[in-house]
């Protein structure tokens, strides 16, 4: 029996602007705002997004990677099929290295390490992915703690994923008994209202250039 999950999720408008970080004839890198989706949902009610509002500028702007919904940052997207192909590679053979700043609710013992625990879907609980160690996908995230706060108890990271599963940053945070503060789908009702948005921004990403083959490092600013 074939389960049909329906999606009635509505994204709030977003009166951000995207900005532009980077570019040339190959590529952009651009600053996605927090709030705004990468691409444009099913639902007609969900078509503002990255690629939609790029691609009235850049006809044939294609991403090459997204960032979820609620996570600002740093994003390249390939202005053509030759391009897309040449990135589309490089992240699938992870020589893409991206990092991200988090604030995770409590005091996060360790000064750093390694999240190894495997991602699966939870379909009784769609969107939410699970960990699950016999179905689901290997899944590594190193962090690095920069800062400790107090008001409230909470913990600054560096979060570099070594894959690229999707909600992996915020599951793996939650797993560990840290998640991420604002976040809806993996938070507590307590570390959801504890930041009016989720606290997660993609900071830098590094990889070589399509045309050049030079290893180049695009960053983000994070203001939190």
């Amino acid at each position: 029996m074939t389960t049909i999950i329906i999606d009635h999720f509505v994204a709030p408008l977003c009166l951000e602007q995207i900005e532009i970080l980077f570019e040339d004839e190959y590529l952009l890198g651009i600053n996605k705002p927090s709030g705004l989706l990468s691409l444009s949902g099913k639902n007609p009610l969900n078509k503002d997004s990255v690629h939609y509002r790029l691609v009235q500028q850049y006809p044939d702007i294609r991403l090459t990677h997204r960032l979820d919904l609620g996570t600002s940052g740093i994003m390249i997207l390939a202005k053509n099929k030759v391009v897309n192909a040449n990135l589309t590679k490089q992240f699938q053979a992870r020589s893409i290295i991206k990092r991200y700043v988090s604030i995770l609710a409590g005091e996060v013992q360790d000064s750093e390490g390694l999240i190894d625990l495997p991602i699966a879907k939870d379909t009784l609980l769609f969107p939410r992915l699970k960990i699950c160690h016999q179905d689901g996908k290997s899944a590594q995230s190193h962090f690095q703690v920069t800062a400790r706060l107090d008001k409230p108890v909470a913990t600054k990271v560096l979060f570099t994923p070594l894959t690229g599963r999707t909600h992996q940053l915020r599951i793996h945070s939650q797993a560990i008994g840290h998640p991420i503060l604002g976040c809806d789908l993996y938070g507590t009702e307590v570390t959801q209202k504890m930041a009016s948005r989720l606290m997660l921004h993609a900071s830098d990403i590094t990889f070589d250039h399509p045309h050049s083959q030079q290893r180049v490092t695009l960053t983000s600013p994070c203001l939190f």
